[in-house]
């Protein structure tokens, strides 16, 4: 594990070489759901890298992980400062040039505010799980969450992921079930990302519909789904092989140069 300065936060990131290395291919950057971190995803960054080829970068954003946690109520474009923001400067700081993008939940909205509003460029999005609007299943869900963390044992499943629990928990559930935040929507930013994407979601997402990805589909100009049955709101932990199969080919197929 290393840590790098970006934007005044102590990040912890992992790089991951692939053990079958292809010359030419994009650094697959992996972005976290709302609760994760590098621990959190386990060994498939290493499983894509080896997969691909790709050489494959994960870190944890402020508040998560071994990261920084942090001081202050999440702001209501969180979302929008960490992909326009955290994730330009962290690329330029690692010297990553045109990364393919793989985010899960919040780190699958986060991809796309970045393909689709920033100036600095990618080589194509894979999305799981992806948030573009909040639906009443998400903050249903999230609602149980907070009960969980509160009466139950997610906040010490969280701690063993966690360096300060309380932020990286906190940070997430408090926005999300803020009556202001039902508002928040990123479609705006999907007609502008200009790269190929790959959506993917669970047929038993608890946290969104298939809506979601739907929509992406349709305001993206280049987008493929794949909906998994028998699967909820982690595709890389519920369906691992499928998410694995679809990303190797993704990559050779669309982004191989």
């Amino acid at each position: 594990m290393s840590f790098v300065e970006v934007a005044g936060t102590r990040l912890e990131y992992v790089r991951l070489p692939s053990a079958r290395p292809v010359s030419g291919r994009p650094v697959i950057v992996l972005l976290h759901e709302g609760l994760g971190s590098v621990s959190l995803w386990k060994e498939f960054p290493q499983a894509v890298a080896d997969a691909t080829g790709c050489e494959a970068l994960v870190y944890s954003r402020k508040g998560y992980g071994q990261s920084d946690p942090i001081t202050a109520p999440r702001a209501m474009r969180y979302m929008h400062d960490e992909a326009l923001v955290v994730l330009p400067e962290l690329l330029d700081r690692l010297a990553i040039e045109r990364p393919v993008l793989f985010g899960h939940s919040d780190g699958g909205s986060i991809a796309l505010i970045h393909a689709g509003g920033s100036s600095r460029p990618v080589a194509g999005l894979i999305v799981l799980a992806p948030h573009v609007l909040v639906e009443d299943i998400s903050v249903t869900s999230i609602a149980e969450a907070k009960v969980a963390y509160e009466t139950a044992d997610l906040r010490e499943r969280l701690a063993q992921r966690h360096a300060n629990v309380e932020s990286a928990f906190r940070g997430w559930n408090d926005i999300w079930l803020h009556p202001d935040f039902r508002a928040w929507n990123i479609e705006e930013y999907l007609p502008r990302v200009r790269v190929p994407v790959l959506a993917i979601q669970g047929e038993q997402d608890e946290y969104g519909t298939l809506d979601q990805i739907d929509r992406i589909a349709r305001l993206a100009p280049d987008v493929e789904t794949l909906k998994l049955a028998d699967c909820r709101h982690s595709p890389h932990r519920d369906q691992p092989d499928a998410v694995i199969a679809a990303t190797v080919d993704f990559v050779t197929r669309r982004l191989a140069r």
